[in-house]
Order: C-alpha cells, then sequence, then structure tokens
C-alpha cells in the first residue's frame, strides 16, 4: 500500500473513516487517484468516490442520519455530501450514461492509503475512459490522458482499455495519435503495435462502407453544450450506434 498525498483536508480524512464505517464498498478518483497514478499533485476542491448505482442511495442516508447534508445532484450519475463549504462527490456513472461503474472497477481496483486510512482507487484503465470523453470547451482532459499513459502504458491492461473503448474506438485511436505528437521518444515503448495498426485498419475500412443512413452528431457525448446547435438548428440527431 502506498500513501498517496502527504496531507489531505479534515474533511477528506473525516469522510473516508465513515465511508469505511458504512461497509460500503467505494472507490476513489478524481485528483487524488490521478496524483497516485502521475505523480502530478492538484488543488483538489472536492473528494470524488465512486460507488455502483444501487449503492449511492444507501451512502446518502447513511450521511444524512449523521448530519451531513445530501443533495441527488443528477439522478442519472451524481449525488452530493456537504459539510459547510467542503463537499463530497458520490459518483456512479458519467454525464453521457457511458461509464457506469459495475462489479469489473472494484476487481481491478488499486490499493492505496490516505495517511493510514486504506483505500481503494479507480483502475487506471477506467480513469482514462471516463477521461477520454471530456473534452468540453470549459475543460479538456486530453493532457491527463497522456500524463496517465506516459507514467502508467508499460503497465496498462490494454485489451481491458480496448473493450471499454471498443464501441468508440475513434476517440482512442485520436487520443493515441495525439499521444504520439506529444510524445514522440515514448510512444513505440508505450503502445502496442498490434493496437495501433487494428485501430488505424478501422479507420480505414469506413471508405469501404456506406455512411450512416441517419444524420448523425456524437458530439454530446463529449461536450454537453457545445454541440446544440447540431441537433436543434442543423437537425442532427444523437445517438451512440455502434459503427464498424
Amino acid at each position: 500500500m502506498e500513501d498517496v498525498i502527504q496531507e489531505i483536508h479534515p474533511f477528506y480524512r473525516e469522510t473516508l473513516e465513515l465511508l469505511r464505517e458504512s461497509g460500503e464498498e467505494f472507490l476513489v478518483g478524481g485528483g487524488f487517484a490521478f496524483c497516485f497514478y502521475t505523480g502530478i499533485a492538484r488543488y483538489t476542491k472536492d473528494l470524488d468516490i465512486f460507488c455502483r448505482s444501487r449503492q449511492c442511495p444507501r451512502i446518502l442516508h447513511f450521511f444524512a442520519q449523521r448530519g451531513y447534508r445530501v443533495e441527488q445532484t443528477d439522478a442519472r450519475w451524481l449525488a452530493k455530501v456537504f459539510k459547510d463549504e467542503n463537499f463530497m462527490d458520490i459518483i456512479f456513472d458519467s454525464p453521457n450514461n457511458i461509464c457506469s461503474v459495475d462489479d469489473t472497477w472494484f476487481q481491478h481496483s488499486t490499493g492505496a492509503t490516505f495517511q493510514g486510512i486504506p483505500v481503494r482507487l479507480i483502475p487506471v484503465e477506467e480513469l482514462i475512459w471516463c477521461k477520454t470523453f471530456v473534452q468540453n470547451r470549459e475543460r479538456f482532459d486530453g493532457a491527463d490522458v497522456n500524463h496517465l499513459l506516459v507514467r502508467q502504458g508499460q503497465h496498462l491492461d490494454w485489451d481491458r482499455l480496448l473493450f471499454r473503448l471498443d464501441r468508440h474506438w475513434q476517440l482512442l485511436l485520436a487520443e493515441l495519435l495525439i499521444f504520439q505528437f506529444v510524445y514522440p521518444s515514448a510512444f513505440q515503448e508505450i503502445v502496442p503495435r498490434k493496437l495501433m495498426d487494428d485501430l488505424l485498419q478501422r479507420a480505414a475500412q469506413q471508405y469501404d462502407i456506406p455512411p450512416t443512413v441517419e444524420k448523425i452528431c456524437r458530439g454530446p457525448l463529449i461536450d454537453q453544450t457545445q454541440y446544440a446547435t447540431d441537433i436543434l438548428d442543423w437537425h442532427y440527431k444523437v445517438t451512440t450506434i455502434k459503427t464498424i
């Protein structure tokens, strides 16, 4: 077990200890997981806790019974626990409802400690998976993905990462091409040749098949606001169709 960070906010320590007391399985993500996997420390305004969707009501009830203010922020993916100006995010999905927390997140999680408090971190593959879809005008996590790849790429379960992104493989290819641009000296030793060949072949094959019959825009899967014009004015349809 490795210590994630030297000092943590008393609120984080308090909530982590209470989560352990609750008996609910949970995973730590956000800036703390990112720091653990990359060594890059950054100020974080909250604590990101991941759990299965069925656990969220029980966790909220547990904290409400102990005097905390709780909020069902978005029934599709997010709830919060508050104490004064501090808060903890309870996350069980992603805003696009693609990165749902399931049992495998726990099976592949990583052990760590917060100043002696044992915790489990979300797997690095799932962290990359989630960040791949964060491409908003206000926030773009491409640099985070690059840092995770350069620091953890040689230890990644690339087959599992491809499994997570297989339906949206174009995003994985795009991330890897950007990674190649940013780290040309590290690319070949980190990214498996077989994976890159597969993704490039898929991209080339798109010219050999007819375009989709429906007029599709998948932009809202990576930015929930900037593609409103496409949907409302240009009459594209939003879908998560599976492409070859």
